[in-house]
């Protein structure tokens, strides 16, 4: 039997949930943009202590965090999710994105790096690829991650 390849975006009617870390209002603004032209929902954070209420209280898949916070560092809200019981998978984002920084997301077990200026391209593809992995780590059904999931997320936290 043949196994047909994992798509690397959602499904029809899948919701992505996203979350995005940053004290920075623009990248905030540039991530929304990006989202805006995809099926998926974007919720913010300033900081990694909102960061972790909204993770305690509902499971996400990915979080894009800042390299640096004002209550701490990305490896500091890595060290927290890993906590979690499906913990999600961190992209880091920085505007001196360098080897060293790869390597040391990598290595303390983020996901991927996104340089900035961020490329629609590029995080679409880092966003997609993460939520597979994450979706096939935890398998969680389609529907559990999917539109009714995100929907009663949304509900919750209006």
């Amino acid at each position: 039997m043949v196994q047909k390849p994992l798509s690397t975006t959602p499904r029809a009617g899948e919701t992505v949930v996203v979350l995005t870390v940053s004290p920075l209002k623009e990248t905030h603004a540039k991530l929304r943009g990006i989202f805006a032209h995809t099926n998926w929902t974007m919720l913010e954070s300033q900081d990694s202590s909102h960061a972790m209420e909204l993770l305690r209280s509902h499971s996400l898949p990915v979080v894009i965090c800042e390299r640096d916070l004002d209550d701490g560092s990305w490896s500091d809200l890595l060290e927290q999710v890993a906590k979690l019981p499906a913990p999600p998978l961190i992209v880091v984002t920085a505007g001196d994105a360098d080897e060293l920084l790869w390597g040391e997301v990598l290595n303390l077990g983020g996901y991927d790096v996104l340089p900035k200026p961020l490329e629609a391209s590029e995080v679409t593809r880092v966003v997609s690829l993460a939520w597979m992995h994450w979706r096939q780590k935890w398998s969680v059904p389609r529907h559990a991650a999917g539109a009714a999931g995100a929907s009663t997320l949304l509900a919750a936290l209006a």
